[in-house]
């Protein structure tokens, strides 16, 4: 078993939304591109399961924040039953905002997941903050939280059953 250090689990007993960007974490930052331009990207079915496992077991719903346009992000979200999608998003923190008051939340309940220097502002913004493994160094120094995969290998599983357990434990 995985041992947590107690502010991470409290951190994620708060949390009611997750947001993930796409590269670097839901992805292992490849892309295939052909004459006709991007074709593929690699997503990880067990970050999809994590998905799942959120909606199912904490009635916890996530989203997918992106600087990219991408068709293959969109057919993800939509395999995924994901229903806030945010593409071409330049400026993540004020979309998090925005996002936040639509949904009358706070920003000790949103969840973060990012990799790079456009995920900073971000970072700082979520209750828990989190990255992949194989995170730029930057953004690992914003993270509550650093996971134990690799972006596209899993990451976001390891933050949802992070999530999970601490909502499963009542020892705070």
């Amino acid at each position: 078993m995985k041992e947590f250090a107690e502010d991470v689990l409290h951190r994620a007993r708060q949390v009611k939304i997750v947001v993930t960007d796409c590269d670097g974490v839901l992805t292992d930052t490849g892309v295939y591109y052909s004459e006709h331009g991007e074709s593929m990207k690699r997503f990880s079915i067990r970050d999809g399961m994590g998905v799942e496992r959120l909606r199912t077991q904490c009635g916890i719903e996530t989203s997918i924040m992106t600087g990219e346009g991408s068709g293959s992000v969109i057919r993800r979200a939509e395999k995924l039953s994901i229903k806030h999608l945010f593409l071409n998003a330049k400026d993540k923190k004020a979309l998090l905002i925005e996002f936040l008051n639509q949904q009358n939340l706070l920003p000790e309940n949103l969840a973060y997941i990012g990799d790079d220097t456009n995920d900073l502002e971000a970072l700082e913004l979520a209750g828990l903050a989190a990255c992949p493994a194989d995170a730029m160094p930057v953004a690992k120094q914003k993270a509550h939280y650093i996971c134990s995969e690799k972006g596209g290998f899993g990451a976001f599983r390891d933050l949802a059953e992070l999530i999970i357990f601490a909502n499963q434990t009542t020892n705070e």
